[in-house]
């Protein structure tokens, strides 16, 4: 995959980096200078350093000591050969699963971090988890939700480790399809910590077993479900900016491994779950997205129709999204440009037993049904609420009123977690991308134009080596092509890097 390294290197100066990237070499910047970039991001989206000290000591607490359940024991689950997979290095680990065969059908448990056991309602930690709404990750670390005591230590799924669990039990068919929900709290215990990587090469090369062998017919059949209710999963390469293991960081294109997708489809198929229950029970908080209007899906087409990208007659732009492939100019520069069908996504809180009723809108177009988050609570706000109206719905018992009362905040807070969370991740790619190319003003490098504006000069573009998506200064760039185009600007203090036609 295409890259650029920003790393720094012993020298008699000290600690310096060098710039690496296929094809070229470059002057050695300053190791301050980065450090100081992040740090200024940092800054202007106003992220805090540490925790305060009463959200640390009641989470010491906390670890500690768990709370018991209130209404029953927890279940002793220890048995069952769950693991976890996640990217290497993780140690906030939400989930943890096992797969077995049910007759013709599967049956899947999925084990999620019972963050209520740890945080008290309307304590230190709530009220800091509030303000934060979710983790923020950077190149250079990351601003928990949660202090790491917990989100790292006491709370995480850590493989050897019993746990406190909200522990669901879906049953599939052979067809994939949800036969059968149950959730309820218990203990568990991780056999395995895996990764992608790991877990790819072993469906690739036919060592899987167990858990993974499954996983490798349950995601496909979820895959095939997802496209038969119009629901979609973008081809698109990931930006991003990653440490490349020797002290420096690189961006790159990165497309998701097979198992990806597939231990995706799990969380999905429990947030299908999630909101099944909460829209039967009349109160929760749900993820939505609604369907693009016929003036953004003619555009789309329209669009389609210039990059000959093909969209037979009666398809869905899920089922025109499902053919394509990334690598190709065109079909690159469609997937950018169709995004707009897939913006507004935003959360809804209801509850039927008070003054707001279950919503109008309650589908999610890109999952092709309702959806609710509910498998990240050691990362994201929304998912520890939404569990513990599913575990009371899933016992026949009311919603705890501080949970009940706590929905309608939600939505407002989710969305000014997810907005800086956002921000800051394109300000690190911003930063680094200006630092790799800064000295190499004047140079020409071909890109692929993937989005330009009607009536308007100028345009994005798309750069392989190293991996950058910029602005681009030309009149009609013609989008969905290569061409080339000269670097004019690229400065880490403004996170500003520019092109022109070349």
């Amino acid at each position: 995959m295409p890259y650029t390294t920003i790393r720094l290197r012993d020298t008699a100066d000290g600690l310096r980096p060098g710039l690496t990237a296929p094809g070229f070499e470059a002057p050695e910047l300053e190791a301050s200078e980065l450090q100081t970039g992040f740090a200024r991001i940092r800054s202007d989206f106003d992220l805090p350093d540490d925790f305060p000290a009463p959200v640390q000591e009641e989470a010491e607490r906390a670890a500690a000591a768990p709370a018991a359940p209130v209404d029953a024991p927890r279940e002793d689950r220890t048995g069952l050969p769950l693991v976890t997979i996640d990217p290497p290095g993780s140690m906030d680990l939400d989930q943890a699963l096992c797969i077995e065969r049910r007759g013709t059908g599967y049956r899947v448990w999925y084990a999620i971090a019972d963050v209520a056991a740890f945080v008290r309602p309307g304590g230190a930690i709530d009220a800091e988890a509030r303000v934060r709404a979710e983790t923020v990750y950077m190149a250079d670390g990351r601003v928990p939700l949660h202090p790491p005591v917990l989100s790292e230590g006491a709370a995480s799924l850590l493989p050897g480790q019993v746990r406190p669990a909200a522990l669901w039990r879906l049953d599939l068919g052979s067809d994939g399809e949800i036969e059968a929900v149950d959730l309820r709290r218990a203990l568990v215990r991780s056999r395995e910590r895996l990764d992608y990587e790991t877990v790819q090469a072993a469906v690739d090369t036919g060592r899987a077993e167990g858990t993974i062998a499954l996983l490798a017919e349950v995601g496909p059949l979820r895959l095939e479900r997802e496209r038969a209710r119009g629901g979609l999963s973008l081809p698109t390469p990931e930006q991003q900016v990653v440490p490349d293991g020797n002290g420096g960081y690189r961006v790159e294109f990165r497309t998701n491994h097979p198992c990806e997708a597939w231990n995706a489809q799990i969380s999905l198929l429990t947030g299908m779950a999630a909101a099944r229950m909460m829209l039967d029970a009349g109160i929760g908080v749900l993820r939505v997205l609604p369907q693009a209007g016929p003036q953004d899906v003619g555009k789309v087409r329209r669009v389609a129709a210039a990059l000959g990208v093909p969209w037979p007659g009666g398809a869905s732009y899920a089922e025109v999204v499902h053919g394509l492939d990334p690598r190709i100019p065109g079909h690159a520069a469609f997937l950018h440009e169709s995004t707009v069908l897939l913006r507004g996504a935003a959360y809804v809180a209801f509850d039927g037993t008070a003054d707001n009723r279950v919503p109008a809108q309650t589908l999610h177009a890109a999952v092709g049904a309702p959806y609710a988050h509910v498998t990240a609570p050691l990362r994201r706000l929304v998912d520890r609420f939404g569990t513990e109206v599913c575990l009371a719905v899933a016992a026949g018992r009311p919603v705890p009123e501080e949970v009940a009362r706590a929905l309608p905040g939600l939505p407002e807070q989710m969305a000014a977690g997810g907005r800086r969370a956002g921000a800051v991740e394109r300000a690190c790619v911003d930063l680094v991308e200006a630092a790799v190319l800064r000295f190499r003003i004047g140079e020409v490098f071909e890109a692929v134009v993937i989005d330009v504006t009607d009536g308007k000069p100028g345009g994005q573009v798309q750069v392989t080596e190293p991996a950058v998506i910029a602005r681009c200064d030309g009149d009609r760039l013609p989008l969905g092509e290569r061409v080339p185009v000269r670097l004019t600007r690229a400065d880490p203090a403004t996170r500003e890097v520019r092109f022109t036609a070349a």
